[in-house]
């Protein structure tokens, strides 16, 4: 009798441990951008960039700053990749575009988390990709003659699919 008691607790146990792992971790869900549109928003700033007489490089980055694509444009520099994958990590990360995080820095005395994580960058040229206020990653361009120029490719790269993005 001791037993059956002793097993039917040890199976009581048992059975809400399985209970309490299963629901115990929160869940989280969250939109990605398709491969399909980063294709599409990449081609678009490298052809505006083109129309410009400027061969750039463009790197869309995921949420946490995985590079997603890169397309280097006929005649960009091997410079511009790295560039433009650092742009991407950092406005990707951040939220915000990497010309108003070099804009943050600047200001006396702000912190500047690129002294814990060097792989950021800063300078215009990198713009998140959000969708309401949710930032799913970041496009960036590199090559243009200054950061201004990078980041008006890389806006009109953002403008092609900014209206799918929902």
């Amino acid at each position: 009798m001791l037993r059956l008691r002793m097993l039917a607790i040890t199976a009581a146990c048992l059975l809400s441990f399985d209970a309490v792992a299963a629901d115990g971790l929160p869940n989280e869900t969250h939109k990605v951008l398709p491969s399909a549109l980063a294709v599409e928003a990449a081609q678009a700033a490298i052809a505006f960039c083109k129309t410009q007489g400027w061969n750039v490089t463009v790197t869309i980055a995921d949420r946490s700053g995985n590079t997603q694509l890169m397309i280097m444009g006929d005649g960009a520099r091997a410079l511009t990749k790295e560039v433009t994958r650092r742009k991407s990590y950092t406005a990707a990360l951040l939220g915000i575009s990497t010309g108003e995080f070099a804009t943050r820095v600047a200001t006396p005395g702000a912190f500047n988390p690129t002294v814990y994580d060097p792989q950021m960058a800063m300078g215009p040229g990198g713009l998140p990709i959000k969708v309401g206020n949710d930032t799913i990653g970041a496009i960036a361009a590199s090559g243009a003659p200054g950061g201004d120029k990078d980041e008006s490719c890389a806006a009109a790269g953002l403008a092609k699919i900014k209206d799918r993005l929902n």
